[in-house]
């Protein structure tokens, strides 16, 4: 394959960011949608036709335009106490929702919870399928099973999802992946699910090398993804050949690294686990600024940065410290106007 064969192919990748990016790089020019705060705190962003629903219960959420700014907000009830109150209040509305159909998102209700935080601290937790309708930030692990192949090289293990599965059914994915739940650390899930989706033993999964992180901002008809992912490599024996254990995973394959970057292009590959799969081939050197011309947006196009996304109070104080400038501002402007307007009244006085 030629230079220039290999460089149509990954101009490819760039396409590939903007469609997992696709909210980040577009949604917030809509205008349908609000901040979510928790104790004064934004932890989400909701679309119009999830506010929609949410205003029939205004016991729970209070929905309104703001003083300091030209975004509404959703705020849940402040009068809620604490964070066992806080999960009631809104699990037994989620429930609800469920039960009407309103939304296709809770139709993956699995009675697994995630956090919902403001930086290091958790306010509540809520189902995992409800948390695109809230654009929650959610957390996962991911693990990049490879081996070094005397004569394919570099070879990446997937799965294919099982056709049961809520989400993605029968879609490719990386070899082990799993969301970050309640109770649950960050090392302790990517053993967890090593051990449940590919049957990985304690003597290999030892081996587990933290790779850093991925995060975007994607959206689809469930709702709003703002996603990071904490990434594991784990360098296999030639031999090994991973099986699922919790019915979650309907097949494997082992995949050289080039075939690998193929099959992320196609529809048969979930969309939300592609920058995993980039990440790792930029790092061993399959991806490169000589191969990819747009190789530094595409870098960060697999860091967005979430973390500072969500600052409704902090423009809220900005803005509000704005109008207290232009307030003194103001007043020191007509004291000046007031004293230098009393000086010429004293010298017309002493001149007549």
């Amino acid at each position: 394959m030629s230079s220039s064969d290999v460089n149509v192919k990954l101009s490819r990748l760039l396409l590939l960011a903007h469609k997992f990016n696709n909210f980040y790089l577009n949604g917030f020019q809509k205008g349908d949608i609000r901040p979510f705060l928790v104790e004064g705190q934004q932890v989400g962003l909701i679309k119009s036709d999830v506010i929609k629903q949410l205003n029939k219960y205004p016991e729970v959420f209070c929905i309104r335009d703001c003083e300091y700014t030209k975004q509404g907000i959703v705020e849940l009830n402040p009068a809620f106490r604490d964070y066992s109150e806080r999960t009631e209040k809104l699990d037994k509305v989620l429930r609800e929702l469920r039960s009407k159909g309103l939304f296709s998102a809770l139709q993956g209700w699995r009675e697994e919870y995630y956090e919902v935080k403001a930086e290091h601290k958790s306010l509540l937790k809520m189902d995992r399928s409800a948390t695109p309708l809230f654009g929650v930030r959610k957390y996962g692990v991911d693990i990049n099973g490879y081996v070094r192949h005397p004569t394919h090289g570099l070879c990446i293990w997937l799965q294919q999802r099982s056709n049961t599965k809520e989400t993605w059914p029968g879609k490719w994915d990386n070899m082990v992946g799993g969301g970050l739940s309640v109770g649950y650390g960050i090392k302790e899930t990517a053993e967890k699910e090593a051990a449940e989706e590919a049957s990985i033993p304690g003597d290999l999964v030892k081996n587990l090398v933290s790779a850093g992180c991925v995060s975007f901002f994607f959206e689809s008809e469930q709702g709003l993804f703002p996603n990071t992912e904490y990434v594991f490599d784990l360098e296999l024996p030639l031999d090994f050949v991973p099986h699922n254990a919790d019915g979650e995973v309907q097949a494997f394959e082992l995949l050289p690294a080039n075939e690998c970057i193929e099959r992320v292009f196609t529809a048969d590959f979930k969309t939300t686990s592609c920058p995993v799969v980039i990440d790792f081939l930029i790092r061993h050197g399959f991806i490169t600024p000589e191969n990819e011309f747009w190789f530094t947006q595409l870098v960060e196009l697999l860091h967005v940065p979430l973390q500072s996304l969500y600052t409704y109070k902090q423009r809220l104080e900005e803005t509000r410290k704005h109008h207290q400038q232009q307030q003194q501002t103001e007043l020191i402007l007509i004291n000046k106007s007031l004293e230098n307007g009393h000086a010429i009244n004293k010298t017309i006085t002493k001149t007549n």
